[in-house]
């Protein structure tokens, strides 16, 4: 997490100076008369702190603010976008004594980053969401901690609610990371099946998977969270562009009901590291890409015959169907290799 510190006072100075040094990665912004207190490692601005925030806003995951709350408030009000894309936002007194987490609490990091600034430099860590005060996990945090993604997050509030109400909620988690998690806290029924949730007296549902699921079985009291467990294993002729790429990948996900939003990553052959239209559909998903070399997917035993073609090109005897297994650390193939135009896609499930 890129952090800044910004501090408008002397003894905020001297605080941002203590934060700075102990989160390690933060950059402290400070008014140019203060750098003396602050430290040569500061950054001095001058001017209004207005602009400061504004060029700061998209660049940085985090914000400590050692200044009063309101005049926090009034600044980041303008760049407020939504709790899955604003920055975490912490706010501290001048004297040190609160570490208040005051935006983006879960999703964005902030209650955890409220509670590092107070052990840093003794404060006390003030948090306010609900589920944290009354000692529940919650269910966006769990997706935060696993690196899932979440269907709806509109959904999360009405979750929480319901979790913080003691009423039950009826889960399918075939990762097994819920019950752990939760660890007997809230109401909490376990089941094999959707049918079987849905069929429960549950007065809200929580699916953790890879699926799509058909319109009949959406609620508004269903939260879907999607482990990151696919791998696509794509092999594809040089200049093949973007766009078909993309065709090829959205039919097959389709064509077995899996959701982009569970792709881990992008597995192919060294020879591709450069290939445009695959960097592009991997930037567009922000995906990240594996590459390996042909003597590597020459190792792994795959389904498919090999390919007269690709051995002749890069001496490997296939890409897709090795690439994805060796990126899903020997996972199922649930897609074998598929040819579609300028294309070869695999797609394998995490081990």
């Amino acid at each position: 997490m890129k952090i800044a510190i910004i501090s408008i006072t002397r003894n905020g100075a001297l605080i941002g100076a203590r934060l700075k040094e102990g989160l390690g990665t933060a950059e402290h912004y400070v008014l140019q008369k203060y750098r003396g207190q602050a430290g040569k490692e500061s950054i001095p601005f001058i001017g209004d702190l207005r602009d400061l925030v504004s060029r700061l806003w998209p660049e940085v995951q985090g914000f400590v603010f050692i200044m009063a709350a309101g005049i926090v408030v009034r600044m980041i009000a303008p760049h407020l976008d939504g709790k899955d894309k604003d920055p975490a936002v912490v706010v501290m007194d001048e004297a040190g004594k609160f570490s208040i987490s005051l935006l983006s609490g879960h999703i964005g990091g902030a209650n955890e980053l409220s509670c590092r600034c107070a052990f840093v430099t003794g404060a006390r860590e003030v948090i306010t969401t609900a589920t944290d005060v009354n000692c529940l996990p919650s269910f966006d945090m769990l997706a935060v901690e696993e690196g899932w993604s979440i269907d709806d997050l509109s959904r999360v509030k009405t979750l929480n609610s319901l979790l913080l109400d003691g009423q039950e909620i009826a889960v399918v988690d075939a990762t097994g990371l819920v019950r752990p998690y939760f660890h007997g806290r809230g109401r909490l029924s376990y089941y094999d099946t959707f049918v079987e949730a849905l069929q429960s007296p549950a007065r809200g549902y929580v699916f953790v998977t890879n699926r799509h699921l058909p319109p009949q079985v959406q609620s508004e009291r269903l939260l879907i969270l999607r482990p990151r467990n696919l791998v696509l294993g794509i092999g594809c002729n040089s200049a093949t562009l973007m766009d078909e790429i993309e065709d090829v990948v959205t039919v097959n996900l389709k064509r077995l009901f899996l959701s982009i939003k569970s792709v881990a990553c992008i597995a192919s052959a060294v020879a591709k590291a450069e290939e445009p239209g695959l960097l592009a559909f991997a930037a567009k998903y922000s995906l990240p890409l594996k590459f390996y070399e042909s003597g590597e997917l020459n190792e792994v035993q795959v389904p498919t015959p090999p390919s007269l073609h690709v051995i002749e090109a890069i001496g490997a005897n296939g890409v897709a169907e090795p690439a994805a297994i060796l990126a899903s650390d020997g996972g199922p193939l649930l897609l074998k290799k598929v040819k579609n135009g300028n294309v070869t896609l695999a797609i394998a499930e995490t081990a």
